[in-house]
């Protein structure tokens, strides 16, 4: 039998606070910080920003936050609303250009039930698919097998998102911004 080693999802086990508040609230902490390269946020613009999911479940697996801590899509202003969708546009064109996947799986897990690991900040999921990618390894292993390191995938998403019109690009260790 072969082993899959995926040593990045310990630290998602083992974590202390399965569903942290507005305190502590990773979604709202990233974007604070000073390098957007360590917290793997990849794109920003006024209102959202784009962060590889650091359990992702295919190469390029993203998700677009908005900035605004809250788990009610509804309580998003129509200016927040049209960035996060914007945002989303361009992380579809990007991880095109960087990874030419064959289509996307993309959504909202909104509520404890719904599967949102952080049901307090909503996130959109984008995931990248490719013809065949679905294996018996999730079926019977209950494993992913993901084939590409996170840092790799984060170049290439930088340089995708930095090469669309109206990209300003501060420095490898900081996201790609748009106006």
């Amino acid at each position: 039998m072969e082993q899959v080693f995926a040593p990045w999802r310990i630290e998602w086990i083992k974590r202390d606070d399965k569903n942290p508040d507005v305190d502590d609230c990773v979604f709202c902490e990233f974007p604070e910080r000073s390098d957007d390269r360590a917290n793997r946020i990849v794109a920003r613009n006024e209102h959202a920003f784009v962060l590889l999911n650091n359990y992702p479940y295919n190469p390029g697996h993203v998700m677009v936050i908005p900035y605004a801590h809250t788990g009610e899509y509804g309580a998003l202003t129509d200016e927040q609303l049209l960035d996060h969708a914007r945002l989303k546009q361009r992380t579809f064109d990007a991880l095109e250009a960087a990874l030419e996947p064959d289509g996307f799986n993309a959504g909202l897990n909104l509520g404890q039930s719904a599967g949102g690991s952080i049901k307090d900040h909503l996130h959109t999921h984008v995931v990248p698919r490719w013809e065949g990618d679905t294996n018996f390894m999730p079926v019977v292993g209950d494993t992913t097998v993901i084939v590409e390191a996170l840092e790799e995938t984060y170049d290439h998403l930088h340089e995708a998102f930095a090469a669309q019109e109206g990209a300003t690009v501060a420095g490898d260790d900081r996201a790609v911004l748009f106006e």
